[in-house]
């Protein structure tokens, strides 16, 4: 059911949660126009505010919400299980065609925004030119191209790798000039071979620069911190935002949590929790483990992630209670994690003791005003992108609806249900 330029849609249901964590609305009518909201009204809505051949939605009992926000994703890997170093030697057309399907999988699942933070060279950027063409119906795509690392260091291949101040500079340049929306940092090794997670990758200096440079051709940074000194050296470097921020000691999966970090990242910078990624190697790998020829890297593995599933939901309970803010990213495509997986993390949050209203904040309102498109999604509000889902029943009373949209909603475009 589109909206088109002329159309207007008025979209009814049970109850509206707006993505502030502002109290649920009542019986509400969204006016859709234009592919943006025109106005939002709980029962009885005014008469006059729209005109009498305007089409009706009614979606029963159901809540309507913002389009989810996935703050962190990896649009050319396919959460499959494929080892990295197997899927980064497939052609950037093929690469592209994998971005497509995970994009699309995304939006089915009610995610209306992706914030890509890592893919192969151009193949995002190609797909974003393809998408404003009119030539794919994909979420909206915030994007950083490919990750800077050190020389060798984690997601090398996808090519950006570059060393010292004055090439941290030079590589952020070149991003912006590609059309980034923001720079991400491998602040320290991760899952690709031959890296280690346990340490910081660059020093403060050459974050320094990077982030420096950033801000200067205003984009907002990102780092992907695996352990304490690494988040250290990102908080020092005045980073806008850390990924993951874990506190690995070992490439076994310890972790020490570090009360100072916690307390240092609380006053300079929010987070992307990516919990779900060891809940869904778990899931993946621990059915395996009972036939005859499980493999022992199989059981190492799940061994593995049961432990840091534990530290990492346990990390983030302490960060929230020194005042970390946290929004939800999944790292989809990562290893076995989906595309359709971010209610999955929205749960896992409230496992770390956020409330319902703030889980789904992290995925809607919260997320867009970290990747700074507050005033173009994000919310149910008047002169906002239509970028809204529609649930079974009450989220704040069972997250796990946000599983079952029966409806989502691009720009005014009803693309699944309605």
């Amino acid at each position: 059911m589109p909206s088109g330029p002329s159309q207007w849609l008025l979209v009814r249901a049970a109850r509206l949660f707006d993505g502030t964590g502002a109290p649920p609305v009542g019986r509400p009518t969204v006016v859709v126009h234009g592919g943006v909201i025109h106005s939002v009204h709980a029962d009885p809505a005014p008469r006059g505010d729209w005109p009498p051949d305007a089409q009706v939605l009614d979606l029963g009992d159901a809540t309507l919400l913002p389009g989810l926000i996935d703050a962190h994703v990896h649009l050319t890997c396919p959460g499959d299980g494929t080892p990295f170093e197997t899927t980064v030697q497939e052609p950037d057309g093929t690469q592209l065609a994998l971005a497509y399907r995970n994009a699309e999988t995304a939006l089915r699942a009610g995610i209306t925004t992706l914030r890509d933070c890592g893919s192969m060279r151009d193949t995002t950027l190609d797909l974003r030119r393809a998408q404003r063409l009119g030539y794919a119906r994909l979420p909206r795509l915030h994007l950083c191209r490919c990750p800077i690392t050190i020389t060798g260091g984690h997601c090398r291949y996808f090519g950006g790798e570059t060393d010292g101040p004055e090439g941290m500079r030079e590589m952020v340049r070149r991003l912006v000039r590609a059309g980034v929306d923001y720079i991400k940092i491998m602040g320290s090794g991760g899952g690709t071979v031959g890296t280690i997670s346990s340490r910081p990758s660059f020093t403060v200096e050459e974050l320094r620069a990077a982030v420096d440079e950033a801000h200067r051709l205003n984009r907002r940074t990102g780092i992907h911190c695996t352990c304490a000194a690494a988040t250290r050296n990102a908080v020092a470097a005045g980073t806008d935002h850390i990924e993951h921020a874990l506190f690995m000691t070992d490439e076994a999966g310890h972790q020490q949590f570090e009360p100072d970090v916690a307390d240092a990242v609380a006053r300079t910078a929010t987070v992307t929790s990516t919990l779900c990624v060891g809940y869904f190697i778990v899931d993946a790998l621990g059915p395996r483990l009972g036939a005859p020829d499980a493999r022992p890297e199989d059981r190492a593995a799940v061994e593995r992630w049961h432990r840091m599933n534990e530290a990492n939901v346990d990390n983030i309970r302490r960060m929230r209670r020194a005042g970390v803010r946290y929004i939800a990213g999944t790292d989809a495509g990562w290893r076995f994690t989906p595309f359709d997986g971010l209610a999955r993390e929205i749960e896992l949050l409230a496992d770390a003791g956020a409330s319902p209203s703030e889980a789904i904040v992290a995925a809607t309102s919260g997320a867009a005003a970290v990747l700074g498109i507050e005033g173009e999604t994000g919310t149910l509000r008047a002169g906002l992108a239509a970028d809204m889902i529609a649930v079974p029943g009450d989220p704040l009373a069972d997250l796990t609806a946000l599983r079952r949209p029966a409806m989502v909603m691009l720009g005014g475009d009803v693309v699944v249900g309605g």
